[in-house]
């Protein structure tokens, strides 16, 4: 009886212990993520900081000269091709205009995908999210570090617009060694601006993003052929009904992140496998859903959704 008793205490103790322990790494870790918490008045207008990954990338350059030298021009949200801002969500979140920050379907497919595959083959990572992460943290890939690119993306989304935080990403994010934002992107890849890509050319970028060192438009890799292709797809005006009506393209299925046997380096260079929708050779006539003129986005830079899936955009 007597030793009943004593293993009851024994846990009961060991429960408190527990939860004190974990109380106070909540409590410390919530001190630090407060410290961490940037002015936002900073980053809704104006210029846009260096990101961390740069002020990384300047460091290592220091101790591998054969690095070129950083590139980055940051240009306005308002002078960026519609269709560069739509190839951008279509590739990394096409539900960006309408989550706040985590994409809750994206992550509970992504999920049960790695569940049925029995690896990480597949991410969901939102631009809000890769924003933070690019801005403000590193490309560790512990469960702390997504904690905290959570709850900073979810303040983010708060005190900044949409357009904002896509301008953002578009002037940080990285599109090869040294190379960081569409204008520094462009002018390496198709010696112009990238104001003046075609669409083509801004499908090619957005086709960079998930591996922009092994994947992009000069190594032109199988990997990125596809995800061009893809993209590329969904970024085309779309087809109208006889009504004049748009066209809803139909749910593409996700694309499996190949193994590093397959040629498929980490996403971005960092911490997150993304996936990709692949195109079905009948997309042009497989039609789901058509909605009514009255009732089209008028937002250019929205994409069109039936709320389950990736669909077409329109201009």
């Amino acid at each position: 009886m007597w030793n009943n008793f004593y293993k009851k205490i024994c846990s009961r103790r060991n429960l408190r212990i527990m939860l004190v322990t974990l109380l106070s790494i909540v409590m410390c870790d919530g001190i630090y993520l407060y410290s961490r918490v940037p002015d936002w008045s900073v980053y809704a207008h104006g210029m846009i900081p260096k990101s961390s990954f740069m002020l990384r990338y300047e460091q290592g350059r220091a101790e591998n000269r054969n690095w070129p030298a950083l590139r980055w021009h940051p240009i306005a949200f308002n002078v960026m091709p519609k269709h560069l801002r739509r190839a951008a969500v279509v590739a990394e979140d096409s539900r960006f205009y309408e989550h706040g920050g985590f994409d809750l379907i994206a992550f509970r497919e992504a999920m049960a995908l790695n569940l049925k595959k029995g690896r990480l083959a597949y991410g969901a990572s939102t631009i809000s999210q890769q924003t933070v992460k690019n801005l403000f943290l590193s490309s560790a890939r512990d469960p702390l570090r997504k904690w905290h690119e959570l709850v900073l993306t979810l303040i983010m989304e708060q005190q900044l617009s949409k357009s904002r935080i896509l301008e953002i990403y578009l002037n940080i994010a990285e599109f090869g060694r040294g190379i960081y934002g569409v204008e520094a992107a462009a002018r390496h890849y198709f010696d112009k601006s990238a104001v003046d890509l075609t669409v083509t050319e801004a499908v090619e970028l957005a086709a960079s993003l998930p591996s922009p060192v092994k994947s992009n438009p000069a190594t032109r890799s199988s990997y990125f052929m596809r995800h061009r292709d893809t993209i590329l797809a969904r970024v085309q005006p779309p087809e109208l009904g006889p009504d004049m009506s748009v066209i809803i393209l139909p749910t593409l299925e996700l694309e499996a992140a190949p193994t590093p046997e397959e040629e498929e380096p980490p996403a971005n260079g960092l911490d997150n496998l993304r996936s990709m929708r692949e195109a079905a050779p009948s997309i042009a006539i497989d039609v789901t859903t058509v909605i009514p003129p009255s009732t089209a986005t008028d937002d250019p830079n929205a994409i069109v959704s039936d709320g389950s899936a990736e669909n077409a955009t329109s201009d």
